[in-house]
């Protein structure tokens, strides 16, 4: 497998401003070459660490969910990595070895590596390798139903699972899920999407989900909304519900993305409401 991840840097001063980043009401796109080390950022009682914040709640953008791109340099991490007890998360490891601690037992993160994280638990993450680890962290604040419980802590790699191909693609256009989607404890899912060259969505999707895509390997033309935009490894997309999307993977090589979407949950309704109504 192949997964790209940022190094950050500068370019150079002769570097041309032109680039392809949009920033839409509908959509967003954020190349890979706006991960610089001026945009990163740290966190409360992270050591040796820094990140890029890819998406957050904010009006007229995220709604649902935020994305981190994390580095951890050797000996860095936390031993109170979250703290909202209402958030739940979900690593993927791109780059290097995280070692992550929770209910008594350490699970070591390699690239591929996912992990699932309850609201309200107590861990920590670690890189106790020799190299940096560079993951992605998404965050969601769990929506809790009365008589499901929430989901519990689990860890697997992605080499270790089949990829599900979509009806009619011949295997073309699949999808590595980590979580059964008859699981109704489950309010987000992340997954892998895998097209081989040539394949397509082809249809514009038109869905109340809200997305997050981080480009892992390859290059494509995506349609946002009304709009075709070529996309590479280490490319951002965020796409609000309703954005209409396809995709066209022209090759040579796979393409492939990390995707969250939110799930198995009611629309909340706004408005007054009477006492018992």
């Amino acid at each position: 497998m192949s997964y790209y991840a940022p190094k950050g840097g500068h370019p150079s001063q002769t570097q041309l401003l032109t680039d392809r980043a949009v920033f839409t009401d509908a959509y967003a796109v954020i190349p890979r070459g706006t991960m610089r080390d001026i945009v990163t950022s740290c966190l409360p009682f992270w050591e040796g660490t820094r990140l890029w914040v890819l998406s957050r709640p904010l009006s007229g953008f995220a709604e649902t969910f935020s994305q981190y791109i994390m580095e951890v340099a050797p000996g860095g991490g936390s031993d109170r990595p979250e703290l909202d007890d209402g958030a739940e998360g979900v690593l993927f490891v791109v780059e290097g070895e995280l070692t992550v601690a929770i209910s008594g037992k350490k699970h070591v993160m390699r690239p591929g590596g996912f992990g699932f994280i309850p609201p309200a638990s107590r861990w920590s993450a670690r890189n106790e390798g020799l190299e940096t680890v560079r993951f992605h962290w998404i965050r969601k604040a769990y929506e809790f139903v009365d008589g499901l419980d929430a989901p519990e802590a689990f860890f697997v790699n992605e080499a270790a699972i089949e990829p599900s191909p979509m009806p009619g693609t011949e295997g073309r256009w699949a999808t590595t899920r980590f979580v059964d989607p008859a699981d109704m404890r489950h309010d987000m899912h992340v997954t892998v999407v895998t097209f081989q060259p040539g394949a397509v969505i082809p249809f514009a999707e038109t869905h109340v989900m809200e997305h997050g895509l981080y480009v892992l390997e390859g290059k494509a033309v995506y349609r946002l909304n009304q709009d075709w935009v070529e996309v590479e490894a280490g490319d951002y997309m965020w796409l609000r519900a309703f954005c209409p999307q396809a995709c066209y993977a022209g090759g040579p090589g796979r393409f492939r993305y990390l995707l969250y979407k939110d799930v198995n949950r009611h629309m909340k309704l706004g408005g007054v409401r009477r006492p018992g109504a």
